[in-house]
Formats: C-alpha cells, structure tokens, sequence
C-alpha cells in the first residue's frame, strides 16, 4: 500500500497536470504481453488467448471443395450459405464453427474431441495440401531435383570454407558493413503515374528499377538519374508483383532483351511475360480467379511461383507457358512466396498470418511458420538457402531456420504494418558464381550476402537491419504516405522504394559507393 504523504503527492502531481493515472495510454509494445510488462493481467491474458485460439484454427483440418464445405455444414446444422457470402468466406465460417466447438470441447456428436474431429476430416487435409499432377509436373520436380542438389553441394562447401575464418575476422568484417550502411541517405525522387506506387523492383545489374502502380502501368526507370526509359502496358488493373528474370540485363548473362526478362502479377488476376524491347507482354499467364498478388521466378528462369488471393499459389512454366502446378494450403489470400538460392524450397505466406516452407521436390510441407497475429506481406530467402525473412501487418519482421524448424530471431521493425521486405543477396555468393574477396594479406573474408535487410512499411519509413544482432541500422525518412516496397541492389549500391505518395525514391551513399 502506498504510503499516505505519497498518495497525496501523486494526486497533487496529477492535478496539476489535468491527468489521472487512469488515463495514462498503455505502451503497446509488440512483444509478447504480460502483466509484469505493465499490461493489466485481463489483457495479457486475452491476447495469449488469441495466439491460442489461433494454432488451434490453424490445426483443424477444413475442406477446400465448396460442396463439402456445404456438406459439412449441413452437418453441423448450420446454413449452408448466407446471403452474399463466396467459397472463402463459407470456408472460414466453417473453421470459425469447429474453432469453437473445439474450445467447447463438444460436438455435434457431442464428445468428439480435436483428433476425432482431425481423424473424420483426414481426407479433407490431404486435399488441402496435395494437388494431382500430370506427368509435366513430375518432370518438374525431377528437374528441379537436379538443379537444386548440385548448387546445395557446393553452397555448403562454402559454407564449411567460411567457418575457418577467425571470429576476430568477422567482427571487423561486420563492423564496417554496419558504418557503410549508416552513409545511405536520399539520393533521388522520381514521380512514377498518376496512381500510387506498389511494387519495385531492381534489375540485377543494378541500372534500372521496374516500378508498378495501381493504374495498372509498370514504367522502366534508370538508375541513379532515375529518367524514365519504357512503359510496359497490359495489366487492367493495379500491379502487384514484379520479378526480373535471373541473370537479365547482366553482360555476361545469354538472356536476350527480346526474350523474357520480367514477370508481373495484376489485381485483375493475369501474370504477364515482358521482353524489354516491346511495351506490350510477350505472354499472358491465365488461371487465378482474383488478384495476384506475388509472383517470383525460380533461380533456373524455368519456372515461376505466383501467389494469389484466392487462395492458392501456382507454379507456372515459362517455356510452354502452360500451369503445372495449383497449390492450397492457405485458409485465406497467399500475398507472398519465394525460392531459396538452391530452388529446392518455396515459401508461401498470406492473410491468414501463416507461412508455410513446401518442398519442391515432394510437393510436401516441410515447415510451417506461426508466429505472427496479423497477414504476412512480406518474404524473403537469405543466400544461406535456409534462412527465410518474414514481415506483417503486426509490424514485426521474423526470421525462421529451416534446419532448425524454428525461428532464429525477429524484430518489432515498423510501428505500422510492414509492406515488403528485402535480404541483401550481394555478389559474393557462390550459388551465383562470384566468390567472396580477400584482404591484403591474402585471407579470405567473409561473405557481404546476409549480413543486412531493408524493409519498408505503412508508417512511412525504410528500414535497414544487420541480420547479425536484428539492430536498426538506418532509418530513412522521406516519403509522404506508406511504403508498399522497397530493394536493394546486389552490389549493395542503391535501395530503392515506392509508396502511395507515388513517387520512386533512390538511396544510396555520397561516394556512390556499396556496401
């Protein structure tokens, strides 16, 4: 009990400041609540609750074929459909339903518990995470196979070369990535439409940053003059993934400009195929019944992942132009996937706050991703091939080890949601084919590749992070409005971004120099 000379002081303090303790607002910090953390008990306990009902709805088995859905709830005694309400919003009334009755311990049978209920709906899992395959995807996945294992090998034996360096080594190493980053300031601003910016993207040989908008427009910009160079029209709609073919614009690459050299997604649910020398799309990738959202080319430029609100993802192939593979797993809109360096593994991530790590070569889920309370927009591999970066709409960005199965790290990164996010893959890769460097006394150094990340979000903020210690780096601030996205270049020389203030903006240091 607080003593009564200090009760008094308090009330007189808070008089004299018009406020009552009552009316202080509560820290709202994103970490997980408790009551020692100064969150009353009630609260804490009603967010953890939250989290709990969460794996629990994540963990119940839920048909994706709407006349089962139908089916199923007939069964329960509930209206097979509700006015106005399509296949995704029937789907989720029906996890909602088995969400409670699980809570409730009670079913229509009355005492079925949560593995009688996954037992019944066995089937109904593997529907959802397991697509018939003709025989165009096997040899995908065969091919696949063996374009993955090789570059695995010898990533790993980088990776056994790398951990002799001296930690000493590593220390000064990161120490100056760290000062370099903190040089990035405003280089350049560049209006991009009339409509807001969503998607940006650098070409890998670092001269141009394709940039799509919500008019449906995806303009070629230079780099660093940030001149406009080409627009490229065919989507009906606001653009919402961009990816550049892997190896396009690099000198020494045999990707032709007449060939494919970009990829995007649109809300009007087409992927298209440009070249870089006609405005219009080489081809167009027709299947998604709403808005892509993500799309992403495979490492081998043989194939592309699409990503889709409804629901699904989709893996295309680039030469016959044809579908090979429709993927569910996901309750809600799959907003983000990527390949990791070796092509083996896609990550998959949406609305419904979870990601999932699929083998490509199975077409199994090998890990699942549950973490975040809120939709994930944002996923990234490292060049490790095992590291995968997430971002959400909860504004934090994790990190998750694939050899591990767990996460390996995460950071309160925006005060608002985060919109994409960016591991810095560098030239250092051996995957890629470029070595580290070495010193002047002829020792190896280490590598730059994922020793940093940028995100971008809705408070209006670039962010750079070291991957070592999860620390802000930089925060670049210029924008009007939200960033929907943000890159960085391989070389480390230029970040860029776009946002609703439609505008491009450019980063980089003075000396136009890189990381």
């Amino acid at each position: 009990m607080m003593h009564p000379s200090r009760q008094a002081y308090v009330e007189e303090a808070e008089e004299e400041r018009g406020m009552s303790l009552d009316e202080i607002p509560l820290d709202r910090d994103y970490d997980l609540p408790s009551a020692a953390a100064g969150i009353a008990p009630e609260k804490a306990s009603a967010i953890l609750s939250q989290f709990e009902r969460k794996r629990m709805a994540a963990n119940i088995a839920v048909p994706t074929d709407d006349g089962r859905v139908r089916a199923r709830l007939r069964e329960l005694g509930e209206p097979m459909t509700l006015f106005g309400e399509g296949p995704a919003d029937r789907r989720d009334r029906l996890r909602e339903l088995l969400t409670v009755q699980a809570e409730q311990g009670t079913t229509e049978a009355a005492d079925v518990d949560m593995e009688d209920v996954a037992e019944e709906d066995q089937g109904d899992q593997e529907e959802e995470f397991y697509t018939d395959g003709g025989a165009a995807l096997r040899q995908a996945r065969q091919e696949i196979a063996r374009y993955s294992i090789p570059r695995a090998k010898r990533r790993l034996a980088f990776q056994k070369q790398e951990a002799t360096i001296p930690l000493r080594t590593h220390v000064k190493f990161r120490k100056q990535i760290k000062e370099r980053l903190q040089g990035f300031e405003l280089q350049g601003s560049q209006t991009a439409g009339d409509r807001n910016v969503s998607m940006t993207r650098i070409s890998p040989n670092g001269q141009y940053v394709a940039a799509g908008n919500w008019g449906g427009s995806i303009k070629l910009i230079e780099i660093p003059t940030l001149e406009e160079k080409m627009t490229l029209r065919g989507h009906t709609n606001r653009v919402s993934g961009i990816s550049w073919f892997p190896g396009a614009t690099l000198p020494d690459s045999n990707v032709s400009p007449d060939s494919v050299n970009l990829a995007s997604g649109g809300a009007e649910g087409q992927v298209n195929l440009w070249s870089l020398t006609q405005d219009t799309p080489l081809s167009t990738l027709q299947g998604h019944a709403q808005r892509v959202c993500r799309v992403e080319f495979h490492p081998s430029g043989r194939y592309l992942a699409s990503a889709s609100e409804d629901t699904t993802w989709r893996i295309w192939d680039i030469e016959t132009t044809t579908e090979l593979l429709l993927q569910e797993g996901h309750s809600r809109g799959v907003f983000a996937v990527g390949f990791n360096s070796d092509g083996s593994l896609l990550a998959s991530a949406g609305l419904d706050s979870i990601g999932r790590i699929w083998d490509l070569r199975t077409g199994r889920t090998v890990m699942i991703l549950d973490g975040h309370i809120k939709p994930i927009h944002g996923i990234d591999w490292g060049s490790d091939g095992h590291r995968v970066l997430t971002g959400s709409a909860d504004g934090w960005v994790k990190c998750w080890d694939v050899r591990s199965v767990q996460g390996a790290g995460g950071i309160g990164a925006h005060t608002s949601a985060v919109s994409d996010l960016r591991w810095y893959k560098g030239l250092d890769d051996p995957v890629l084919g470029t070595p580290p460097g070495v010193d002047d006394n002829g020792n190896q150094l280490p590598k730059k590749s994922g020793t940093c990340f940028v995100s971008s979000g809705f408070d209006r903020k670039v962010k750079i992070f070291s991957a070592d210690d999860w620390t802000l780096v930089q925060t670049l601030e210029g924008h009007t409005g939200p960033v929907t996205s943000v890159d960085i270049s391989r070389d480390g020389r230029w970040i860029v971004s776009g946002g609703h203030d439609r505008t491009v903006k450019l980063w980089g240091r003075n000396d136009g120099e890189g990381i």
